[in-house]
């Protein structure tokens, strides 16, 4: 199969195409506790990864792409990308769990927790071992994240901005947190796709972003 994915759930801009075995990534990283340029690199990004796998659009199958939880803007970003690049090209869509894929990506045994900064002090968090899902995807304060993960069986890893950003809570738990910077605490490519092409499409219109909790930013009432 011959699939391209995006994922905005995160300050990271990602994009990944996937001809055969191979996964040939682009993607934009800023700076820790910067926002992401996802307007402004999403499509870019994806051109790039298609020239480099020598990939044109009449050779693509599928189109995946990262729901979340995460990033209230990004997510509406990169899905209404994914959207208007499946209707514009006649491609099927599937959404890919953000936490999923990063979990997929973190290359453990045992139980992995994804974990991703929702700011105002909560994570977006779900686990997973050996791909099976063992806490659902949620909004939680990084203390009740902690106690659950406690109570799990040993090796229990979490990886992620948010593992990073409140590892003394989640080690004081037991939890392992690879070093700051490592690789696994970023969305990859390579499970994005491989997620994608397990997953089964969806209708375009009703693909629609896991925000998991109330926006920022609300309507005043009247």
């Amino acid at each position: 199969m011959i699939l391209v994915a995006i994922d905005t759930a995160t300050p990271s801009t990602v994009a990944g195409v996937l001809s055969g075995d191979r996964v040939v990534e682009a993607r934009d990283d800023p700076e820790p506790g910067a926002r992401g340029h996802h307007a402004a690199r999403v499509l870019p990004l994806l051109e790039q990864a298609l020239a480099r796998a020598g990939v044109a659009w009449a050779d693509v199958e599928r189109i995946a792409v990262g729901v979340g939880p995460g990033g209230f803007t990004g997510l509406r970003i990169g899905i209404a990308t994914a959207r208007a690049l499946a209707q514009g090209h006649g491609l099927p869509l599937v959404g890919v769990g953000s936490l999923a894929a990063l979990a997929a990506g973190a290359g453990a045994t045992g139980t992995v927790a994804a974990v991703i900064d929702a700011r105002r002090g909560e994570v977006f968090a779900g686990a997973w071992a050996d791909g099976e899902e063992r806490i659902a995807p949620a909004a939680l304060a990084p203390a009740a994240l902690a106690e659950r993960l406690a109570g799990m069986p040993p090796a229990v890893q979490a990886v992620g901005d948010g593992a990073v950003r409140f590892r003394k809570e989640l080690e004081a738990a037991g939890v392992a947190v690879p070093e700051d910077g490592a690789a696994v605490h970023r969305i990859a490519a390579a499970p994005l796709c491989r997620l994608g092409t397990a997953g089964a499409p969806s209708a375009r219109d009703r693909l629609l972003p896991d925000y998991r909790r109330e926006p920022d930013a609300k309507p005043p009432h009247r």
